[in-house]
């Protein structure tokens, strides 16, 4: 299960296109929603996340159908009917517009996550200023004091998310918040030490 983040009031992030997948205009389908077959029913449309210099730059495209192929989601879409025109989505973000304020379980839009209190051991230690959204996984860009701390949006680190309590829990790893002593610094046990 993954944890995601919304960008736009409205926008949801599901996929992104990873490879051609043969001839026919196929392309194999990294999902960031846990519901594939309720967001890729034919005739979905969504929005793409690619560079500017790209053909497919402020388009949107069509799914013809969804299917799982050998384990792994393939999608078709209207008017991309051969691998060339695959290839030329491959590393596209699929955005969806969205009706309702609701995302799917473990989804958030940024709007809802930003400002909220950032509590790590029952103390806050930040809050939420941004939500960047990379390819891997969304971080979020959290003010701790003078600093902005990335912090990967990701259920190990981020276990719990209580909107109505305007919070975020955390458990990062060491060195995240805070300043890690260097190796070289750190105090000598007497018992370490030969005589």
């Amino acid at each position: 299960m993954s944890r995601e983040a919304h960008q736009g009031k409205n926008q949801l992030r599901v996929g992104r296109l990873v490879k051609a997948h043969g001839l026919k205009g196929a392309l194999k389908l990294e999902l960031y929603t846990d519901a594939p077959e309720r967001r890729f029913v034919p005739g979905a449309e969504f929005t793409l996340q690619v560079p500017e210099a790209s053909p497919w730059h402020g388009k949107t495209v069509v799914v013809r159908e969804y299917r799982v192929m050998n384990g792994n989601p393939v999608v078709f879409f209207e008017d991309v009917a051969d691998r060339d025109a695959a290839e030329s989505l491959v590393r596209a973000i699929l955005w969806l517009d969205h009706e309702t304020d609701e995302p799917e379980e473990n989804a958030w839009f940024d709007h809802q996550l930003v400002g909220l209190d950032v509590v790590r051991d029952d103390a806050v230690v930040g809050r939420v200023i941004r939500v960047d959204h990379l390819p891997a996984q969304d971080l979020l860009i959290v003010k701790a004091g003078e600093r902005e701390v990335m912090v990967p949006f990701v259920e190990a680190i981020v276990p719990s998310v209580d909107l109505s309590a305007g919070r975020l829990v955390v458990t990062p790893p060491a060195g995240l918040f805070e300043d890690l002593e260097d190796a070289d610094d750190a105090p000598v046990d007497a018992a370490d030490v030969d005589d």
